[in-house]
């Protein structure tokens, strides 16, 4: 298994491109199922996540062209398979995602139950309850979703809880449904309107998309389209942060700076001077140390809780006490004990995390125990003394695009290992497409 060495001390510098969104990337490609003619995406990042999902529509029978320029064809016309696996649904949750399009289209879905998640429980019956509501019915067999509907109806969901891909997976549904379906308390992330985006331009007819209450009326059939995602505003995050805890001055590019305003908010009471353009963000802290900042994640508009770990790691050599508060997921907070093993001082209180921010962290063997959690330690490893080494790096490559190659444009000291140490270049992840 791959490692990442660290070594700190570098200011980073310069400027960087940031990759189409994985959580736009994800539901796009898995709208493909709604229609029989081709969907074309562009500006799809080369993660270990869209791969699974890729492997996951040639295994339901969808035929998948990549080319060079990471743009993916996806046909649906000959889809006769209506089953996501148990090993596809471990590796990705977003699986579920195919209970909406495929019971719209083709009346039946059988998906893996997705278990448990290292960063809490991530619960389906929010799907469920809403699918039910749109006329489908559902049983349990083998550990199995199955899900079944002659003809799906419009209908008035209100959703308990706020869910990004509850509100994707129902409004994917209704595109087909018949007559009018009105999403109240829906998602309203950027990812979402990039979905619903993609899919008027398939031909479906959503409004209210990035408010709270999303209409959908349904249509016979959806065409084919090509559409390009959004930028990914969590790689973009993260490499701010970056940015801001080295010291340095770091500019990241295509991006949507509107997506990114709860950030910028944080960055900017750290001490960092911001400016923004049409589609790029610059960050200076001019050699600064920053400043303790206070953070509650929330739903978009709020502060993301994917930029948690990234932001708390910034604190830790920060001056000042800033608390970090967790609602969005109960168990995100595994990257915390590896922080104190470089020498954080963070005390926990439930789900908040108080952070006395030190002079500076060393370099220790640590372990990342997820996604976000593997980008916190690979900051935490550009601020340390001494040489860091970061295990178990599976985790980063499902949400970040050649992290070592990007960092080290900005002239960081990082490099991916094999475990024999020979030094491993970034492969390519579409090898078996």
């Amino acid at each position: 298994m791959d490692q990442l060495i660290v070594k700190g001390g570098y200011p980073l510098h310069g400027n960087v491109r940031i990759s189409g969104a994985k959580n736009s990337g994800l539901p796009i490609l898995i709208a493909s199922l709604l229609s029989e003619y081709p969907l074309r995406v562009s500006n799809i990042p080369h993660l270990q996540d869209v791969t699974t999902a890729l492997d996951l529509l040639g295994r339901l029978g969808a035929k998948v062209e990549l080319d060079e320029s990471m743009t993916v064809e996806v046909n649906a016309r000959r889809v006769t398979n209506f089953r996501a696996t148990y090993e596809i649904v471990e590796t990705m949750r977003a699986s579920i995602l195919v209970l909406g399009p495929l019971l719209a289209r083709f009346g039946q879905a059988q998906v893996s139950m997705p278990g448990g998640c290292a960063i809490g429980s991530r619960p389906i019956g929010l799907h469920i309850a809403g699918l039910k509501a749109l006329g489908a019915k559902f049983d349990m067999e083998d550990g199995y979703i199955q899900a079944t509907a002659h003809k799906l109806h419009g209908a008035h969901i209100f959703m308990d809880v706020v869910s990004v891909t509850g509100t994707e997976n129902l409004m994917m549904a209704a595109t087909l449904a018949k007559g009018t379906t009105v999403i109240e308390n829906a998602a309203q992330e950027p990812e979402v309107v990039d979905l619903a985006d993609c899919l008027n331009g398939m031909g479906a007819c959503i409004e209210g998309a990035g408010t709270s209450k999303i209409i959908i009326d349904g249509v016979d059939e959806l065409h084919g389209h090509s559409h390009t995602i959004i930028a990914d505003r969590i790689e973009a995050g993260t490499y701010l942060v970056a940015g801001a805890a080295t010291g340095g001055d770091v500019r990241v590019r295509d991006v949507q700076p509107e997506n990114l305003v709860a950030v910028l908010e944080k960055l900017n009471d750290s001490g960092a001077h911001i400016s923004t353009g049409r589609d790029w963000v610059q960050l200076n802290m001019n050699g600064r140390r920053p400043k303790s900042v206070n953070v509650r994640t929330a739903p978009f508009p709020g502060f993301p809780t994917d930029m948690q770990a990234q932001v708390l790691m910034l604190n830790s050599i920060a001056s000042g006490t800033g608390s970090i508060t967790e609602t969005i997921f109960e168990n995100r907070f595994q990257h915390v004990q590896e922080l104190q093993r470089m020498g954080a001082n963070i005390a926990m209180n439930g789900s908040t995390a108080f952070v006395t921010g030190v002079d500076g962290l060393k370099g220790a063997r640590v372990t990342a125990t997820d996604l976000r959690a593997s980008a916190c330690l690979a900051l935490a490893g550009l601020v340390a003394t001494s040489q860091t080494v970061i295990q178990k790096i599976h985790h980063i490559d499902r949400g970040y695009n050649c992290i070592e190659e990007k960092l080290s444009q900005l002239g960081a000291h990082i490099t991916r290992v094999h475990d024999s140490g020979t030094t491993a270049s970034f492969s390519s992840l579409y090898e078996a497409v």
